[in-house]
């Protein structure tokens, strides 16, 4: 084959897409996103204003038939409680679910590998049982399956977002998950310098977040918990999609922009802004951690042990072709 090619199932905004490139590019590997969907008409246009490829919508809708071949699966899919937790097993126990997309179309197409991302809640949801029957339903295809629960914080990343992602392949091959261990970007680096008004919280705000803490040399990020209980670290907690506009604060004083939350996600700087703050801001909360999530797939790629073979078919053009080992 000329190409690694894969596909982007519940792709937001393109944070696996970033990823494959970024790790393709590095193992000297040209890959390709031949299908893409999301139901968000939002993530459409962020996606193909980014990538010039327009996701398809409602992924319950589309045959597996109609999905082009592809080598490797991505999917952030929504985690929802299976629709049947009685004593049916496996394969038919996620029926009901968006999993059961996912399922459907590794059993018709067989690409090479897959991996899965949600939140690590699921990992615990009814004492491990639905974790339990995803993996047992991905065996099921004939996947040899693991899974871990990642931190960005590990990964350079000034985010506390920790999140399972489960990796299979369709043989049994060596693969080893990255430890992490990269040094944190200092937020710093991450924050703009410019800031409009309209990023500013209110005075109220201001001064009930002032009674918790006072403002550092270097910058943090104020953290209101459930309880109400302001914390704050030299980095970021969890950007959320669905949490109050107040949830993070910069020094207790004014909100993320919209650069800045793509920025906590490791998505460059290239990338086109082309929505507003509301669905940045909801979009942003549901992506993945770029880098995170890019040094998985470059252990997967070194797993599938793809060797390059370069052919010269004519002069000034080289052509590289993909293979096995």
């Amino acid at each position: 084959m000329s190409e690694l090619k894969f596909i982007d199932l519940f792709c937001g905004i393109g944070g696996f897409h970033i990823a494959m490139e970024n790790a393709s590019e590095k193992a000297g590997i040209r890959s390709s996103c031949v299908f893409a969907s999301d139901i968000d008409i939002a993530c459409q246009e962020m996606y193909e204003a980014n990538f010039g490829l327009k996701p398809v919508g409602d992924i319950t809708k589309i045959d597996a038939l109609d999905i082009p071949d592809h080598d490797v699966l991505f999917a952030g899919f929504p985690c929802q409680p299976f629709s049947i937790m009685g004593s049916l097993r496996g394969f038919e126990d996620t029926r009901g679910t968006l999993f059961f997309d996912i399922a459907r179309i590794l059993k018709e197409k067989r690409p090479r590998a897959f991996i899965l991302e949600n939140v690590k809640q699921l990992v615990g949801h009814r004492q491990g049982q639905t974790l339990g029957r995803i993996l047992e339903s991905l065996r099921d295809l004939d996947y040899y399956v693991t899974y871990r629960v990642l931190n960005a914080l590990d990964f350079g990343l000034p985010q506390k977002r920790e999140r399972v992602l489960i990796v299979g392949f369709d043989r049994q091959c060596d693969f080893i998950w990255p430890q992490g261990g990269y040094p944190m970007k200092p937020l710093k680096e991450i924050l703009e310098t410019e800031i409009p008004e309209k990023y500013v919280a209110s005075e109220k705000i201001q001064n009930a977040r002032s009674k918790w803490h006072s403002v550092d040399a270097e910058p943090t990020i104020w953290h209101e918990n459930k309880s109400g209980n302001i914390s704050k670290y030299p980095y970021s907690c969890a950007l959320r999609a669905g949490a109050s506009y107040n949830y993070l604060l910069v020094d207790g004083l004014r909100r993320l922009t919209e650069r800045e939350m793509l920025r906590l996600q490791g998505f460059p700087d290239s990338y086109k802004i082309i929505k507003g703050y509301s669905d940045v801001r909801r979009q942003a909360g549901n992506s993945i951690a770029v880098p995170m999530v890019g040094s998985v797939i470059s252990r997967v790629l070194d797993s599938l042990e793809i060797s390059k073979t370069k052919y010269t078919y004519s002069p000034g053009q080289v052509e590289f072709v993909y293979e096995r080992k």
